[in-house]
């Protein structure tokens, strides 16, 4: 039987009791980095063999571990924190299984992205988790464009030295909107800050930052915010030749093309 565990995000006493007795009853544990893990189980007296199962080697780890399972042996995998899966390797490993008819579980827990639609005080009854963006700008673009419309908060990942990049790009996409940026989530030095994309966020980056951006109002369309010219270059873009990008542009704000046709001369 192959378990999936969620394991704590920062502080560790916020292991659930289950997780604890899912990892002293595994014969073997998979993770990200047996160091990472090491330092948890040690944290609990817990002494299990443990094997790799990160990005570079997850097909192979996911074989091994539907062998396992197929022999008998209790098999629990773990991301360096949260939950696994949700941004975090083993996905190919669910699917694996899935398709070779072996069972698997999850053991709950600690979610970075629950904790901080809580901490932003933005609107959590209908959202939608994005996860980490792509690293390439046109990328990065075309994938925020897709949920530009929506209706609901949107929650993104961003690393440190991501987060500047990912919220120009988000205020390109969107216009303007509300935001809170949240780290260190159950650490020490937890904050959670609110600010407005076109402002950006002040101070220095640290720490892995879970960016919570509010949605699109209903029946508006986000780009109408931008100004004519930079509406006009927002589907330039996107890959859009002039004439098509200004005919959309016009689309969107309800008026003719010849009214926009002046702030697209120079584009």
């Amino acid at each position: 039987m192959v378990a999936f565990v969620a394991t704590p995000i920062g502080n560790l006493k916020d292991i659930t009791l289950r997780a604890l007795d899912t990892l002293k009853e595994a014969d073997v544990v998979f993770c990200e980095d047996t160091r990472h893990t090491l330092g948890l189980l040690n944290a609990y007296q817990i002494k299990k063999p443990l094997l790799a199962c990160h990005k570079f080697n997850e097909r192979e780890a996911a074989e091994k571990i539907l062998a396992l399972s197929r022999e008998g042996k209790k098999v629990a995998v773990v991301s360096d924190a949260g939950t696994p899966v949700v941004s975090d390797p083993g996905s190919l490993v669910c699917r694996l299984l899935r398709e070779a008819g072996e069972a698997y579980t999850l053991i709950p827990g600690p979610s970075a992205f629950v904790a901080a639609l809580v901490l932003s005080a933005l609107p959590a009854d209908r959202f939608a988790f994005i996860g980490f963006l792509p690293a390439k700008k046109k990328e990065k673009r075309e994938l925020l464009e897709k949920y530009a419309a929506l209706d609901m908060t949107l929650v993104f990942h961003s690393a440190p030295q991501d987060v500047d990049g990912d919220i120009a790009a988000m205020y390109e996409a969107f216009g303007e909107r509300r935001a809170a940026a949240v780290r260190e989530i159950t650490k020490i030095h937890e904050e959670s800050v609110s600010f407005v994309l076109s402002a950006g966020l002040p101070g220095e980056k640290r720490g892995e930052y879970v960016l919570v951006v509010e949605g699109a109002a209903e029946g508006e369309n986000p780009l109408n915010a931008l100004s004519e010219r930079e509406h006009i270059l927002h589907y330039m873009r996107a890959g859009l030749d002039k004439k098509e990008a200004l005919k959309r542009a016009a689309h969107d704000r309800g008026v003719s093309k010849s009214e926009l046709y002046p702030f697209s001369v120079d584009l």
